[in-house]
């Protein structure tokens, strides 16, 4: 257990709280869209496990990780998913509007199964 120190203001004392560096990660990156939606669903249905990672300063690099993992899986999701349905290059010369109709469609049914499987938890 770590000593906390105290500074007096006023008539309080003041915990001196200091964040550990890898705690916060690189500040330069950013949590993007799923990560937000991850802690959002922790804030609400899990709060204890939000509260937890928070104050063991395990939150920003959690939500980084799920970020990165439903990122890539949407990616490979959806690749396979063009494979299977037959959106290839040649689709796309021939028929530009029904190529991207038929990739936005694959990417909301990809994004629709990471955010079930991955954020969703």
């Amino acid at each position: 257990m770590t000593d906390i120190t105290y500074r007096v203001e006023g008539d309080y004392l003041i915990p001196n709280l200091i964040l550990d560096d890898e705690a916060d990660g690189d500040p330069k990156e950013m949590i993007g869209r799923y990560g937000m939606m991850r802690e959002n669903f922790l804030r609400e249905h899990r709060h204890g496990t939000y509260t937890s990672m928070l104050l063991l300063g395990k939150l920003t690099a959690h939500l980084r990780e799920i970020d990165r993992q439903a990122e890539e899986e949407v990616e490979c999701l959806l690749r396979q998913m063009m494979e299977r349905q037959g959106v290839d290059e040649a689709l796309k010369a021939a028929d530009q509007m029904a190529w991207v109709q038929k990739v936005n469609a694959l990417r909301a049914m990809a994004e629709e199964v990471v955010i079930r499987e991955v954020v969703y938890q």
